[in-house]
Protein backbone atom coordinates (compact mmCIF):
# COMPACT_ATOMS: atom_id res chain seq x y z
CA UNK A 1 0.00 0.00 0.00
CA UNK A 2 1.58 3.40 -0.94
CA UNK A 3 1.55 6.77 1.31
CA UNK A 4 -1.75 7.90 -0.91
CA UNK A 5 -3.11 4.70 -0.06
CA UNK A 6 -2.50 4.41 3.55
CA UNK A 7 -2.95 7.92 4.70
CA UNK A 8 -6.58 7.63 3.55
CA UNK A 9 -7.50 4.72 4.72
CA UNK A 10 -5.98 6.22 8.74
CA UNK A 11 -8.27 9.08 7.63
CA UNK A 12 -11.46 6.71 7.12
CA UNK A 13 -10.52 4.80 10.37
CA UNK A 14 -10.53 8.08 12.56
CA UNK A 15 -13.66 9.58 11.38
CA UNK A 16 -15.59 5.98 11.85
CA UNK A 17 -14.11 6.01 15.20
CA UNK A 18 -14.91 9.33 16.09
CA UNK A 19 -18.61 9.21 14.80
CA UNK A 20 -18.70 5.80 15.74
CA UNK A 21 -17.73 7.26 19.62
CA UNK A 22 -19.94 10.51 18.96
CA UNK A 23 -23.06 8.59 18.41
CA UNK A 24 -22.74 6.17 21.17
CA UNK A 25 -22.13 9.31 23.51
CA UNK A 26 -24.82 11.30 22.74
CA UNK A 27 -27.43 7.70 22.61
CA UNK A 28 -26.40 7.14 26.37
CA UNK A 29 -26.87 10.96 27.29
CA UNK A 30 -30.31 10.66 26.19
CA UNK A 31 -31.00 7.21 27.40
CA UNK A 32 -29.70 8.81 31.02
CA UNK A 33 -31.41 11.72 30.76
CA UNK A 34 -34.82 10.70 30.11
CA UNK A 35 -34.84 8.43 32.76
CA UNK A 36 -33.43 10.30 34.80
CA UNK A 37 -36.67 12.65 34.02
CA UNK A 38 -39.20 9.56 33.63
CA UNK A 39 -40.64 9.56 36.83
CA UNK A 40 -42.57 13.36 36.54
CA UNK A 41 -44.20 14.65 34.07
CA UNK A 42 -42.53 19.08 33.47
CA UNK A 43 -44.98 21.11 35.77
CA UNK A 44 -45.27 22.78 32.13
CA UNK A 45 -47.49 19.61 30.92
CA UNK A 46 -48.40 18.49 34.61
CA UNK A 47 -52.31 19.68 33.96
CA UNK A 48 -52.09 18.13 29.95
CA UNK A 49 -49.90 15.02 30.41
CA UNK A 50 -50.79 11.94 32.73
CA UNK A 51 -47.98 10.37 34.15
CA UNK A 52 -48.83 7.09 32.70
CA UNK A 53 -48.14 9.07 28.80
CA UNK A 54 -45.07 10.77 29.96
CA UNK A 55 -43.95 7.63 31.88
CA UNK A 56 -44.68 5.79 28.03
CA UNK A 57 -43.08 8.38 26.03
CA UNK A 58 -39.53 7.58 28.27
CA UNK A 59 -39.89 3.95 27.63
CA UNK A 60 -40.55 4.04 23.97
CA UNK A 61 -37.75 7.13 23.41
CA UNK A 62 -35.36 4.46 25.65
CA UNK A 63 -36.31 1.45 23.90
CA UNK A 64 -35.44 3.26 20.71
CA UNK A 65 -32.59 4.95 21.56
CA UNK A 66 -31.24 1.70 22.50
CA UNK A 67 -32.18 -0.32 19.11
CA UNK A 68 -30.64 2.51 17.50
CA UNK A 69 -27.50 2.18 18.96
CA UNK A 70 -27.42 -1.97 17.97
CA UNK A 71 -27.91 -0.79 14.34
CA UNK A 72 -25.51 1.32 14.49
CA UNK A 73 -22.83 -1.35 15.55
CA UNK A 74 -23.79 -3.58 12.93
CA UNK A 75 -23.97 -0.61 10.19
CA UNK A 76 -20.23 -0.08 11.75
CA UNK A 77 -19.79 -3.68 11.45
CA UNK A 78 -21.33 -3.66 7.29
CA UNK A 79 -19.45 -0.49 6.41
CA UNK A 80 -15.89 -2.42 7.62
CA UNK A 81 -17.07 -5.23 6.24
CA UNK A 82 -17.40 -3.74 2.52
CA UNK A 83 -14.89 -1.86 2.41
CA UNK A 84 -11.20 -2.51 4.54
CA UNK A 85 -12.38 -6.20 4.94
CA UNK A 86 -12.61 -6.97 0.79
CA UNK A 87 -16.23 -7.14 0.87
CA UNK A 88 -16.77 -4.97 -2.14
CA UNK A 89 -13.63 -6.26 -3.70
CA UNK A 90 -14.59 -9.75 -3.43
CA UNK A 91 -18.22 -9.08 -5.08
CA UNK A 92 -16.74 -7.10 -7.94
CA UNK A 93 -14.23 -9.91 -8.92
CA UNK A 94 -16.84 -12.41 -8.90
CA UNK A 95 -19.29 -10.59 -11.40
CA UNK A 96 -15.86 -9.20 -13.32
CA UNK A 97 -15.25 -13.09 -13.70
CA UNK A 98 -18.92 -14.11 -14.06
CA UNK A 99 -20.01 -11.17 -16.78
CA UNK A 100 -16.68 -9.53 -17.72
CA UNK A 101 -16.60 -6.04 -17.61
CA UNK A 102 -19.11 -3.79 -18.94
CA UNK A 103 -22.63 -2.02 -18.32
CA UNK A 104 -24.55 -5.41 -17.07
CA UNK A 105 -21.51 -5.74 -14.62
CA UNK A 106 -21.51 -2.77 -13.14
CA UNK A 107 -25.44 -2.60 -13.14
CA UNK A 108 -25.39 -6.24 -11.29
CA UNK A 109 -22.79 -4.90 -8.89
CA UNK A 110 -25.01 -2.55 -7.98
CA UNK A 111 -28.48 -4.06 -7.92
CA UNK A 112 -26.29 -7.34 -5.71
CA UNK A 113 -24.83 -4.64 -3.32
CA UNK A 114 -28.63 -3.10 -2.49
CA UNK A 115 -29.96 -6.38 -2.59
CA UNK A 116 -27.37 -7.93 -0.16
CA UNK A 117 -27.70 -4.65 2.14
CA UNK A 118 -31.77 -5.24 2.00
CA UNK A 119 -30.95 -8.94 3.54
CA UNK A 120 -28.68 -7.77 6.08
CA UNK A 121 -30.68 -5.04 7.27
CA UNK A 122 -34.39 -7.06 7.34
CA UNK A 123 -34.13 -8.57 10.39
CA UNK A 124 -33.39 -5.27 12.40
CA UNK A 125 -36.29 -3.55 10.20
CA UNK A 126 -38.70 -7.00 11.43
CA UNK A 127 -37.53 -6.14 14.98
CA UNK A 128 -38.61 -2.61 14.84
CA UNK A 129 -41.74 -3.30 13.29
CA UNK A 130 -42.92 -6.73 15.56
CA UNK A 131 -41.03 -5.97 18.30
CA UNK A 132 -40.59 -2.41 19.42
CA UNK A 133 -43.53 -0.62 17.11
CA UNK A 134 -46.37 -3.74 18.74
CA UNK A 135 -44.95 -3.27 22.11
CA UNK A 136 -46.31 -0.02 22.42
CA UNK A 137 -49.12 -0.31 20.14
CA UNK A 138 -48.21 1.33 17.23
CA UNK A 139 -47.66 -1.11 14.99
CA UNK A 140 -50.95 -1.92 12.98
CA UNK A 141 -49.09 -4.17 10.18
CA UNK A 142 -49.18 -8.27 9.10
CA UNK A 143 -46.62 -10.12 8.28
CA UNK A 144 -47.26 -10.38 5.08
CA UNK A 145 -48.19 -6.86 4.39
CA UNK A 146 -44.40 -6.19 5.81
CA UNK A 147 -43.12 -8.42 3.27
CA UNK A 148 -45.56 -7.26 0.26
CA UNK A 149 -44.01 -3.68 1.39
CA UNK A 150 -40.41 -5.13 1.33
CA UNK A 151 -41.28 -6.64 -2.46
CA UNK A 152 -42.62 -3.69 -3.74
CA UNK A 153 -40.22 -1.75 -2.49
CA UNK A 154 -37.57 -3.49 -4.07
CA UNK A 155 -39.13 -3.81 -7.22
CA UNK A 156 -39.63 0.08 -7.50
CA UNK A 157 -36.22 0.74 -6.46
CA UNK A 158 -34.92 -1.32 -9.20
CA UNK A 159 -37.65 -0.40 -11.95
CA UNK A 160 -35.95 3.67 -11.16
CA UNK A 161 -32.78 3.02 -9.40
CA UNK A 162 -31.62 1.13 -12.30
CA UNK A 163 -32.22 3.20 -15.14
CA UNK A 164 -30.48 6.40 -13.49
CA UNK A 165 -27.91 4.34 -12.40
CA UNK A 166 -27.48 2.76 -16.24
CA UNK A 167 -27.86 6.72 -17.43
CA UNK A 168 -25.27 7.63 -14.50
CA UNK A 169 -22.69 4.90 -15.57
CA UNK A 170 -23.02 6.14 -19.06
CA UNK A 171 -22.10 9.32 -18.78
CA UNK A 172 -19.16 8.73 -16.52
CA UNK A 173 -17.45 6.58 -19.74
CA UNK A 174 -18.44 8.90 -22.22
CA UNK A 175 -19.48 12.62 -21.09
CA UNK A 176 -15.21 13.15 -20.66
CA UNK A 177 -13.82 15.01 -17.43
CA UNK A 178 -16.41 17.05 -17.11
CA UNK A 179 -19.14 13.91 -17.05
CA UNK A 180 -19.60 14.84 -13.47
CA UNK A 181 -21.47 18.09 -14.28
CA UNK A 182 -23.78 16.57 -16.91
CA UNK A 183 -24.64 13.84 -13.89
CA UNK A 184 -25.17 16.16 -11.82
CA UNK A 185 -27.85 18.17 -14.31
CA UNK A 186 -29.71 14.49 -14.93
CA UNK A 187 -29.61 13.92 -11.07
CA UNK A 188 -31.51 17.01 -10.78
CA UNK A 189 -34.23 16.38 -13.51
CA UNK A 190 -34.72 13.35 -12.10
CA UNK A 191 -35.36 14.29 -8.42
CA UNK A 192 -37.66 16.92 -9.72
CA UNK A 193 -39.33 14.46 -11.80
CA UNK A 194 -39.97 12.16 -8.99
CA UNK A 195 -41.47 15.30 -6.97
CA UNK A 196 -44.09 15.16 -9.72
CA UNK A 197 -44.59 11.41 -10.06
CA UNK A 198 -44.73 10.46 -6.53
CA UNK A 199 -47.83 10.67 -5.32
CA UNK A 200 -49.95 9.93 -8.15
CA UNK A 201 -47.56 7.01 -9.35
CA UNK A 202 -45.71 5.41 -6.27
CA UNK A 203 -47.43 6.23 -3.34
CA UNK A 204 -50.42 4.41 -4.32
CA UNK A 205 -48.68 1.57 -4.90
CA UNK A 206 -48.28 1.32 -1.07
CA UNK A 207 -51.48 3.63 0.44
CA UNK A 208 -54.51 4.26 -0.28
CA UNK A 209 -55.38 8.05 -1.41
CA UNK A 210 -59.19 8.66 -1.23
CA UNK A 211 -60.77 12.27 -1.47
CA UNK A 212 -61.09 14.04 1.77
CA UNK A 213 -65.05 13.49 2.07
CA UNK A 214 -65.94 15.27 5.48
CA UNK A 215 -67.55 18.82 3.58
CA UNK A 216 -67.50 20.67 6.32
CA UNK A 217 -63.73 20.38 6.92
CA UNK A 218 -63.19 20.68 3.21
CA UNK A 219 -64.52 23.62 3.20
CA UNK A 220 -62.40 24.84 6.36
CA UNK A 221 -59.49 23.74 4.58
CA UNK A 222 -60.30 25.57 1.28
CA UNK A 223 -61.05 28.66 3.09
CA UNK A 224 -57.63 28.64 4.76
CA UNK A 225 -55.76 27.77 1.73
CA UNK A 226 -57.60 30.19 -0.34
CA UNK A 227 -57.18 32.31 2.20
CA UNK A 228 -52.67 31.41 2.28
CA UNK A 229 -52.78 32.34 -1.44
CA UNK A 230 -52.20 28.41 -1.93
CA UNK A 231 -53.66 26.06 -4.61
CA UNK A 232 -53.57 22.09 -4.28
CA UNK A 233 -54.47 19.99 -6.73
CA UNK A 234 -56.65 17.92 -4.07
CA UNK A 235 -57.36 17.03 -0.57
CA UNK A 236 -56.80 13.36 0.04
CA UNK A 237 -56.72 10.94 3.36
CA UNK A 238 -54.24 8.21 3.31
CA UNK A 239 -54.76 4.67 5.20
CA UNK A 240 -52.34 5.13 7.31
CA UNK A 241 -53.98 3.58 10.70
CA UNK A 242 -53.32 -0.08 7.48
CA UNK A 243 -49.34 0.67 9.34
CA UNK A 244 -49.23 2.58 12.27
CA UNK A 245 -50.65 4.27 15.07
CA UNK A 246 -48.78 7.83 14.15
CA UNK A 247 -50.70 10.28 12.91
CA UNK A 248 -49.39 13.15 10.63
CA UNK A 249 -50.37 15.60 7.56
CA UNK A 250 -48.34 16.99 4.66
CA UNK A 251 -47.81 18.22 0.95
CA UNK A 252 -46.23 16.46 -1.55
CA UNK A 253 -45.96 17.03 -5.31
CA UNK A 254 -44.59 19.98 -7.18
CA UNK A 255 -45.87 23.07 -8.85
CA UNK A 256 -49.61 21.81 -10.14
CA UNK A 257 -49.39 18.36 -8.75
CA UNK A 258 -49.19 19.41 -5.21
CA UNK A 259 -51.77 17.70 -2.82
CA UNK A 260 -52.70 18.04 0.43
CA UNK A 261 -52.03 14.33 2.81
CA UNK A 262 -54.08 13.24 5.84
CA UNK A 263 -53.52 10.27 7.51
CA UNK A 264 -56.88 8.96 9.18
CA UNK A 265 -55.35 8.50 12.52
CA UNK A 266 -54.60 11.95 12.74
CA UNK A 267 -59.00 13.11 11.43
CA UNK A 268 -59.24 10.72 14.26
CA UNK A 269 -57.17 12.38 16.90
CA UNK A 270 -57.53 16.27 16.80
CA UNK A 271 -60.60 18.66 16.03
CA UNK A 272 -61.32 20.53 12.88
CA UNK A 273 -59.87 23.71 14.68
CA UNK A 274 -56.94 22.02 15.54
CA UNK A 275 -56.32 20.30 12.04
CA UNK A 276 -56.43 23.95 10.25
CA UNK A 277 -53.91 24.79 12.46
CA UNK A 278 -51.68 21.48 11.94
CA UNK A 279 -52.38 22.70 7.81
CA UNK A 280 -51.88 26.06 8.59
CA UNK A 281 -48.28 24.83 9.71
CA UNK A 282 -47.29 23.05 6.71
CA UNK A 283 -48.54 26.29 4.51
CA UNK A 284 -46.22 28.42 6.38
CA UNK A 285 -43.16 26.22 4.85
CA UNK A 286 -44.42 26.91 1.55
CA UNK A 287 -44.86 30.61 1.76
CA UNK A 288 -41.44 31.10 3.84
CA UNK A 289 -40.02 29.46 0.62
CA UNK A 290 -38.48 26.59 3.10
CA UNK A 291 -39.25 23.98 0.48
CA UNK A 292 -37.56 26.08 -2.42
CA UNK A 293 -34.75 26.90 -0.14
CA UNK A 294 -33.90 23.27 0.73
CA UNK A 295 -34.13 22.35 -2.49
CA UNK A 296 -31.52 24.56 -3.52
CA UNK A 297 -29.35 23.75 -0.70
CA UNK A 298 -29.98 19.69 -2.11
CA UNK A 299 -28.58 21.29 -5.60
CA UNK A 300 -25.60 23.29 -4.28
CA UNK A 301 -24.66 20.10 -2.01
CA UNK A 302 -25.10 17.53 -4.46
CA UNK A 303 -23.20 19.77 -7.38
CA UNK A 304 -19.99 20.03 -4.82
CA UNK A 305 -20.74 15.83 -4.28
CA UNK A 306 -20.44 15.23 -8.29
CA UNK A 307 -17.79 17.48 -8.35
CA UNK A 308 -15.90 15.61 -5.80
CA UNK A 309 -17.10 11.81 -6.89
CA UNK A 310 -15.52 13.21 -10.56
CA UNK A 311 -12.59 13.67 -8.87
CA UNK A 312 -11.69 11.11 -6.23
CA UNK A 313 -12.99 8.57 -9.45
CA UNK A 314 -9.72 9.45 -10.83
CA UNK A 315 -7.33 8.60 -7.87
CA UNK A 316 -6.10 5.15 -7.47
CA UNK A 317 -5.62 5.95 -3.64
CA UNK A 318 -9.22 6.27 -3.32
CA UNK A 319 -9.82 2.43 -4.17
CA UNK A 320 -6.94 0.76 -2.67
CA UNK A 321 -7.23 3.01 0.76
CA UNK A 322 -10.94 1.58 1.19
CA UNK A 323 -9.85 -2.05 0.38
CA UNK A 324 -10.54 -2.70 -3.33
CA UNK A 325 -8.47 -3.41 -6.44
CA UNK A 326 -9.39 -1.18 -9.05
CA UNK A 327 -10.00 -2.88 -12.52
CA UNK A 328 -7.02 -2.42 -15.12
CA UNK A 329 -9.06 -3.82 -18.08
CA UNK A 330 -12.94 -3.11 -17.12
CA UNK A 331 -14.30 0.44 -15.67
CA UNK A 332 -14.93 1.29 -12.58
CA UNK A 333 -17.14 3.50 -12.47
CA UNK A 334 -20.07 1.48 -10.50
CA UNK A 335 -16.93 0.87 -7.58
CA UNK A 336 -16.35 4.60 -7.41
CA UNK A 337 -20.28 5.40 -6.82
CA UNK A 338 -20.79 2.84 -4.48
CA UNK A 339 -17.37 3.66 -2.51
CA UNK A 340 -18.31 7.10 -2.39
CA UNK A 341 -21.87 6.70 -1.04
CA UNK A 342 -20.50 4.19 1.40
CA UNK A 343 -17.85 6.92 2.92
CA UNK A 344 -19.67 10.05 2.49
CA UNK A 345 -21.48 10.16 5.82
CA UNK A 346 -18.58 9.73 7.67
CA UNK A 347 -17.02 12.87 6.15
CA UNK A 348 -20.77 14.87 6.35
CA UNK A 349 -21.70 13.59 10.34
CA UNK A 350 -20.48 16.28 12.17
CA UNK A 351 -22.34 18.50 9.88
CA UNK A 352 -25.21 17.19 11.41
CA UNK A 353 -25.83 19.91 14.08
CA UNK A 354 -26.39 22.13 11.52
CA UNK A 355 -28.97 21.21 9.30
CA UNK A 356 -30.57 20.20 12.42
CA UNK A 357 -30.01 23.65 13.37
CA UNK A 358 -31.85 25.01 10.30
CA UNK A 359 -34.90 22.84 10.27
CA UNK A 360 -35.78 23.90 13.72
CA UNK A 361 -35.55 27.29 12.92
CA UNK A 362 -37.59 26.58 9.62
CA UNK A 363 -40.13 25.07 12.15
CA UNK A 364 -40.06 28.28 14.50
CA UNK A 365 -40.98 30.28 11.09
CA UNK A 366 -43.90 27.91 10.17
CA UNK A 367 -45.28 27.93 13.35
CA UNK A 368 -45.04 31.75 13.81
CA UNK A 369 -46.89 31.70 10.46
CA UNK A 370 -49.98 29.20 11.92
CA UNK A 371 -50.45 31.64 14.54
CA UNK A 372 -50.86 34.78 12.24
CA UNK A 373 -53.21 32.76 10.05
CA UNK A 374 -55.21 30.44 12.61
CA UNK A 375 -55.03 29.95 16.27
CA UNK A 376 -51.74 29.62 18.93
CA UNK A 377 -53.84 27.73 21.37
CA UNK A 378 -55.02 25.11 18.94
CA UNK A 379 -51.92 24.51 17.13
CA UNK A 380 -50.30 24.15 21.05
CA UNK A 381 -53.49 21.45 21.37
CA UNK A 382 -52.79 19.59 18.27
CA UNK A 383 -49.12 19.35 18.51
CA UNK A 384 -49.59 18.26 22.49
CA UNK A 385 -51.74 15.91 21.26
CA UNK A 386 -49.45 14.63 18.49
CA UNK A 387 -46.72 14.58 20.96
CA UNK A 388 -48.53 11.94 23.47
CA UNK A 389 -50.30 10.13 20.49
CA UNK A 390 -46.57 9.27 18.88
CA UNK A 391 -44.99 9.29 22.69
CA UNK A 392 -42.64 11.44 21.76
CA UNK A 393 -40.28 12.25 25.25
CA UNK A 394 -41.40 16.14 26.63
CA UNK A 395 -37.52 15.45 28.47
CA UNK A 396 -34.65 15.11 25.57
CA UNK A 397 -31.24 15.34 26.27
CA UNK A 398 -30.06 18.92 25.09
CA UNK A 399 -27.34 18.17 23.38
CA UNK A 400 -29.08 15.34 21.84
CA UNK A 401 -31.44 17.07 20.52
CA UNK A 402 -29.43 20.53 19.71
CA UNK A 403 -27.15 17.61 17.66
CA UNK A 404 -30.36 15.54 16.09
CA UNK A 405 -33.28 17.14 16.30
CA UNK A 406 -34.81 18.26 13.06
CA UNK A 407 -38.07 19.49 15.11
CA UNK A 408 -37.80 21.62 18.07
CA UNK A 409 -38.38 20.02 21.43
CA UNK A 410 -41.80 19.69 22.86
CA UNK A 411 -40.58 22.73 25.59
CA UNK A 412 -39.17 25.15 23.62
CA UNK A 413 -42.16 24.88 20.95
CA UNK A 414 -44.82 24.98 22.96
CA UNK A 415 -43.37 27.79 25.14
CA UNK A 416 -42.93 29.78 22.19
CA UNK A 417 -46.67 29.18 20.98
CA UNK A 418 -48.09 30.00 24.07
CA UNK A 419 -45.73 33.29 24.49
CA UNK A 420 -46.90 34.19 20.92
Amino acid sequence: MDSASFTFTAVFCVLLMLGLVTRLVLASRQIRHVARHRGAVPAAFAQTITPEAHRKAADYTITKTRFGMLELALETAVLLAWTLLGGLDWLNATLLAALGGGMVQQLALLAAFGLIGGLVSMPMGWWSTFRIEERFGFNKMTLALWLGDLVKGTLVAALIGLPIAALMLWLMGAAGPLWWLWAWGAWMVFNLLLLVLYPTVIAPLFNKFEPLKDEELKARVNALMQRCGFAASGLFVMDGSKRSAHANAYFTGFGAAKRVVFFDTLLKQLSPPEIDAVLAHELGHYKRRHIVKRIAMMFAISLLGFALLGWASQQAWFYTGLGVTPSLDAPNDALALLLFMLVIPLFTFFLSPLTAQLSRRHEFEADAYAVAQTSGTDLASALLKLYTDNASTLTPDPVYAKFYYSHPPASERLARLRAA
